[in-house]
């Protein structure tokens, strides 16, 4: 049985130490979530992904992680793919 994963982000930002940690690298681990969130919506592995956009597993890892921002052609690609609509959104502090 798996768990949503908007059930698990909940999880993790009800946890003080994971709202510090993701407050320091907010933006990172934004578009880490969107495209995590994105490819399970479209019911893909992290593998399947990368075939479908040209990449490796190794490379969506590493932006579901946060630790490699992709490009905006590669967010472009994980967007078609996913059937999902890359928004890039400026908000008022």
């Amino acid at each position: 049985m798996s768990i949503p994963f908007t059930t698990l982000k909940e999880r993790w930002n009800a946890d003080p130490a994971f709202r510090r940690a993701y407050d320091k690298i907010g933006p990172e681990m934004e578009i880490a979530f969107a495209i995590a969130e994105a490819r399970h919506r479209a019911k893909l592995t992290q593998a399947q992904l990368a075939d479908k956009i040209g990449s490796s597993q190794a490379m969506v890892a590493r932006w579901e992680r946060g630790t490699t921002m992709p490009s905006t052609k590669s967010l472009t690609k994980v967007a078609q793919a996913t059937g999902s609509r890359l928004r890039v959104q400026l908000d008022a502090e």
